[in-house]
């Protein structure tokens, strides 16, 4: 009988145990990140991830998610994937699988199409920082576009260059999947416009630190533009090169790399003069930009850049979602996430993203930045006819 009683007491004690734990997991909603941690593009990869982690510290400091009568905190999981579109479908299959992510961030568009086809399936909102248009046009309910879209950025880029500095444009571009459709996009446009492709020479920015050959031939071609762009510290060692090599012309910068992130590495912003591209966050005059700018410098000791600042409010806006819909389903997230950029607190959203389309895009004003005589100067956009 005491034997009895006693396994019965550790019975009991065993489902106490079990009960508590379950309930301690279902008050904790892990949110999960596969990017390039490591490797060229690594900078990226950590520039991202720091918005995130912002977010993360900031909401459970407040008190986490509030929704069913619980606090959730949030845990934020990440896991390198090395820019590499078949180790982000593993990352990913892992985040929901192992840590029940219903949420999983991307930076980069070879996951973001590596995990579209099997993100709906597995129930998971795939949260892309990507600005491929594609990636809202597969009709996937289940992802959430971050950025903008780059076509307008093609756009006003090469309308810039073709008017203040010349027909002649240089592909001196990175060769993963984002820069390759970035590069078919302009080449199209910038001939669409009466320009001239004088040479295409892509590069793998993230596997050299040495650009000079590509470089070289890209200069002989004799252009008066120079398309280059991968992840920013990349980009920069590209910009360097050119001008040692005596390249006296401009650059469209792809929008993955940012003009202040660039100058930094290239050697400080006479080595970009006449670089086109977004405009920093740094540049905004708006409070709520402003205020993010402070305090991302007293917590990372840098000046924050768009990677961080988008998915900051992207994951601010993801738990307003959740307290609005009164759950951490994604589909219920999904559905809440335009009235959350709506109604979610200024200070969380440095870009004041207040929108997001039927197919999953947030809305967000096409801005254009010029360096002129050492400075990084917004430039008006003009709209189409």
């Amino acid at each position: 009988m005491k034997i009895l009683k006693k396994l019965g007491l550790a019975i009991a004690a065993a489902t106490l145990s079990v009960s508590t734990a379950t309930h301690a997991a279902d008050d904790k909603i892990s949110i999960g990140f596969t990017g390039p941690l490591s490797g060229g593009a690594a900078l990226y990869g950590e520039n991202t991830l720091s918005g995130l982690k912002m977010a993360v510290e900031e909401i459970n400091a407040s008190g986490g998610v509030k929704f069913g009568g619980k606090q959730h905190t949030l845990d934020l999981v990440s896991l390198d994937d090395r820019y590499t579109p078949a180790q982000a479908a593993t990352n990913a299959k892992r985040l929901v699988q192992e840590s029940k992510a219903p949420v999983v961030f991307v930076p980069h568009s070879g996951g973001v199409f590596a995990l579209q086809d099997f993100n709906e399936k597995s129930n998971f909102l795939l949260m892309a920082y990507t600005s491929v248009p594609s990636v809202t046009e597969k009709g996937n309910k289940l992802t959430v576009r971050i950025p903008p879209t780059f076509d307008g950025y093609v756009e006003a880029f090469t309308d810039y260059a073709q008017t203040n500095q010349g027909k002649k444009l240089g592909i001196a571009g990175a060769t993963h999947e984002y820069a390759k459709i970035w590069t078919d996009m302009i080449t199209d446009y910038w001939k669409k416009q009466g320009g001239t492709i004088v040479v295409s020479n892509p590069m793998d920015y993230n596997k050299s630190a040495d650009f000079y050959t590509g470089v070289s031939k890209v200069i002989a071609a004799d252009p008066d533009v120079m398309f280059v762009g991968g992840a920013s510290e990349p980009t920069g060692l590209v910009v360097q090169q050119a001008r040692q090599l005596g390249y006296q012309g401009g650059f469209i910068v792809m929008d993955q790399a940012k003009i202040d992130e660039v100058a930094e590495v290239a050697g400080g912003l006479e080595m970009v003069e006449g670089a086109i591209g977004v405009m920093p966050l740094s540049v905004y005059d708006t409070k709520a930009a402003q205020d993010f700018v402070k305090r991302y410098k007293a917590k990372f000791n840098k000046v924050p850049g768009s990677e961080a600042a988008y998915n900051y409010l992207a994951l601010n806006a993801v738990a307003k979602a959740m307290e609005l819909a009164g759950s951490s389903d994604p589909t219920a997230i999904r559905k809440h996430l335009g009235e959350a950029l709506k109604t979610m607190d200024d200070s969380k959203n440095p870009y004041e993203v207040v929108e997001i389309t039927d197919d999953g895009g947030f809305v967000t004003e096409t801005l254009l930045a010029v360096v002129e005589d050492g400075k990084i100067v917004r430039k008006p956009v003009e709209p189409k006819k």
